[in-house]
């Protein structure tokens, strides 16, 4: 599964992709408000916004899983786990949900 190109600072090594950059793959905003409900669920119902960190959240590999599971049964997507650990982000996991829809 192809995901955005991630851009690394070389001061810091850490991540300096535009938080907006997956957007301009074109995930509607109801889809990417759908998976921040679904986050949302994992996380005790707490909010969770379209840029949350999912390691900031406090995800770990369980709720990882049990996330990548439910966009499966949802969506009819199957993401891999590494995808879904760069992806970081709501708007960057409905954007790989948009493309696994494309390629069926």
């Amino acid at each position: 599964m192809e995901t955005s190109p991630k851009v690394v600072n070389r001061q810091d090594g850490q991540d300096a992709t535009p938080k907006n950059e997956a957007a301009s793959f074109g995930a509607p905003a109801s889809l990417v408000r759908e998976v921040s409900a679904l986050w949302a669920k994992h996380f005790g119902d707490r909010e969770v916004g379209p840029q949350d960190d999912f390691f900031v959240l406090g995800g770990n590999s369980l709720t990882g899983i049990k996330i990548i599971e439910q966009v499966a049964r949802d969506y009819g997507v199957q993401l891999s786990v590494r995808d879904f650990y760069l992806a970081q982000t709501p708007t960057r996991v409905a954007e790989l949900i948009e493309q696994g829809r494309s390629r069926t």
